[in-house]
């Protein structure tokens, strides 16, 4: 199953193209311009962000133009846990069918593991429909549905972006290659360029401060017909995903179709074990395989790695232009986008767009934010630590996800984008940390060490050292108190 490729017919993408180097205006009799025709949006990408947000303005009765620099199915390693809110969201935008005939499979939510004891948290699905669940899947055969979708209303180019065309300070086009190589151009008359290229695009700079950090990289492996062992212990929850506190760091594993399982291994740092010369081969059978036994699969090669980055950006607002991208938090993106441009008849005043559109940025804070921070946090705490104050921290997240009701259903509720609020998210890391601490120090009738007492008062201060730079990078005020901020009062411009 894992060379099914999902090809689009060739006449799939309509190309009615602005002629090269021209603006696509049409004028009438008296002189004044006609944008019946004219294209409103050009989206960069036709990943996830791009097709989905493609289709959503194109239902909305927007004229758009997407470039795609390669149609052809993506082959990646990431993108293929879609959690339950991003599923949700994915509804809401009528791709439901985009998990259809791609072999997708129902996922639940996790089992963590740890030193042989494991516990299995769920979404709450009561009061969703039965087939309502995360999802999980060939990245590239979901996106190839997404474009299928996306296909049916808006213009779609290949070609591969090479500048902006920028006139006044105001994004009045894009500059890209064709498939066949030939330098053209597209403009925008009631202007706006929206960036959903991927994270590596250099295209996003002159849109945002981007701050970018290689905290680890992902080696990825398919474990196809196989029974996975963790310690002699099969890892039998069905449509979970399975995530093992490694050592030094986790391990996850996810079905992606009905014969195969992802693993993902987590390797630190900014540099990983040569692949070539196999010394990845030698780290992961040395210091993985004794933790989870799939030797065989290594053998066999087709060991991939992808750098695991943090990213934190603090937009440039300016006329004509805006970024997103990601999969979740980009449909999240979509929808506030969409309700923000829904009253706008014309697109034309750049200008006052863009003053409108910084409420974009304060609206999608909130969610955002928390999932980053959370996943941030997370990784940090479940990263081994000789620290003993870590080594109690990441011993109390374990106990605490294994809480039932609101312990373990507040932080997957969080962690899966059903709840959207920092001041949840906070309340909760902090309470993990007490929960730690009580375990140092309780019965408090027999006497404790000195050495238990520091490492608890540690152990609070690890985890505000986790999470407040997180914060601080997010934005405090933005992620916390966003209806002070002037844009979240931002009303659409007269036409």
């Amino acid at each position: 199953m894992g060379d099914l490729d999902i090809a689009l017919p060739k006449n799939m993408w309509k190309m009615d193209l602005a002629r090269t180097g021209e603006y696509c205006l049409n004028k009438t009799r008296n002189g004044k311009v006609d944008r019946r025709n004219a294209i409103e949006v050009i989206i960069v990408g036709a990943g996830v962000a791009g097709s989905a947000l493609a289709y959503t303005l194109g239902k909305e009765g927007r004229r758009v133009r997407v470039i795609e620099r390669d149609l052809n199915q993506p082959d990646r390693i990431v993108g293929e846990l879609l959690q339950l809110g991003g599923y949700l969201k994915l509804l809401e935008l009528g791709f439901q069918d985009s998990v259809h005939e791609i072999d997708a499979q129902r996922v639940f939510s996790y089992v963590l593991y740890k030193n042989r004891k494991n516990t299995r948290l769920s979404y709450t699905l009561k009061h969703f429909q039965s087939d309502v669940a995360g999802m999980s899947f060939h990245n590239g055969r979901f996106i190839q549905r997404m474009r299928h979708k996306a296909a049916s209303l808006p213009n779609i180019e290949q070609g591969t972006m090479t500048s902006l065309i920028e006139e006044n300070g105001t994004i009045k086009g894009v500059q890209y290659k064709t498939k066949g190589g030939r330098e053209s151009s597209a403009y925008i008359c009631s202007p706006y360029y929206i960036v959903c290229d991927d994270c590596f695009s250099n295209l996003r700079y002159p849109l945002c401060d981007l701050k970018v950090n290689v905290a680890s990289y992902f080696v990825s492996l398919a474990l196809e017909n196989c029974k996975l062992l963790l310690v002699s212990k099969a890892l039998s929850y069905a449509n979970y995903g399975h995530v093992i506190l490694a050592y030094p760091s986790p391990i996850l594993f996810y079905p992606i179709s009905n014969t195969e399982i992802r693993c993902l291994v987590d390797v630190p740092g900014q540099k990983v074990p040569s692949l070539s010369n196999g010394e990845m081969a030698i780290y992961l059978k040395t210091v993985v395989a004794p933790q989870v036994v799939f030797i065989l699969t290594i053998d066999q090669g087709n060991i991939r790695t992808m750098p695991n980055r943090s990213m934190h950006v603090a937009p440039h607002p300016k006329p004509g232009a805006l970024s997103m991208g990601g999969m979740i938090v980009a449909l999240f993106d979509i929808v506030v986008l969409k309700d923000l441009l829904r009253p706008l008849y014309d697109l034309h005043d750049a200008s006052a767009l863009c003053v409108y559109l910084e409420s974009f940025y304060t609206l999608r804070k909130p969610v955002v934010s928390t999932i980053n921070t959370l996943v941030g946090a997370l990784y940090k705490v479940f990263s081994a630590s000789p620290d003993p104050a870590r080594k109690e921290m990441r011993q109390a997240c374990f106990d605490y996800w294994s809480l039932e009701g609101i312990f373990s259903n507040g932080l997957i509720s969080l962690l899966s984008g059903l709840n959207p609020r920092p001041i949840s998210l906070v309340l909760h890391f902090f309470v993990v940390a007490i929960n730690g601490v009580e375990r140092l120090l309780l019965p408090f009738s027999s006497p404790k060490s000195p050495k238990r007492i520091w490492t608890g008062a540690r152990l609070i201060s690890g985890a505000t050292s986790i999470i407040f730079p997180i914060i601080k990078a997010e934005g405090i005020r933005q992620m916390f108190f966003p209806i002070t901020m002037p844009a979240y009062y931002r009303v659409p411009p007269v036409d």
